[in-house]
């Protein structure tokens, strides 16, 4: 209906009506067509306006405790940041069933996408306390210094990396 000029013998499995391969979107039950998997999705659009300030309220100050947490406890310096690995996927989890919670698990992309940017920035601080000195100073050409500089970093990317993960896969669902 879409493409009239074109022959095909598939049909969108909810309203029947003709698709293109172009205009065929595969779903869980068959090929649909684009108008009704738009009007399918809209129905678990189900965000509301406060849903948005509090999922990215709670996720930014969850996320700055924890991160700031392992800072504060040593977990991002030198060897001892593999520790990182196991506290970071439970740090997100805690976040992304906390905004669950307070959201009432309404749905929204957008609200997935604010949490997770709200969660990526909340780990950031102890990446840029650390950042700053690291690019100002120099090591004196000594690479075991350079080693123990750099590793803290590391660990504090693979952190923000799974947090951030964490919570999407959490909120979405995939």
């Amino acid at each position: 209906y879409n493409h009239p000029q074109r022959e095909t013998r598939l049909r969108c499995n909810r309203c029947e009506r003709p698709i293109c391969s172009e205009c065929a979107v595969l779903t869980p039950t068959g090929y649909r067509c684009k108008e009704c998997v738009r009007s399918q999705q809209k129905i678990f659009e189900t965000a509301q306006a406060l849903d948005y300030v509090a999922g990215v309220l709670i996720a930014g100050v969850l996320s700055v405790i924890g991160s700031m947490a392992c800072y504060l406890l040593g977990l991002f310096n030198s060897w001892f940041g593999f520790f990182v690995i196991l506290i970071a996927p439970f740090v997100g989890t805690i976040i992304a069933e906390a905004v669950r919670r307070a959201t009432r698990r309404r749905r929204g992309r957008l609200l997935f996408r604010l949490v997770v940017a709200a969660s990526l920035l909340g780990a950031l601080p102890p990446l840029l306390l650390d950042l700053a000195p690291f690019l100002f100073s120099g090591s004196g050409g000594n690479p075991l210094a350079f080693t123990f500089r750099i590793l803290p970093l590391v660990w504090k990317i693979v952190y923000i990396f799974t947090v951030t993960s964490t919570v999407y896969y959490r909120l979405t669902g995939i």
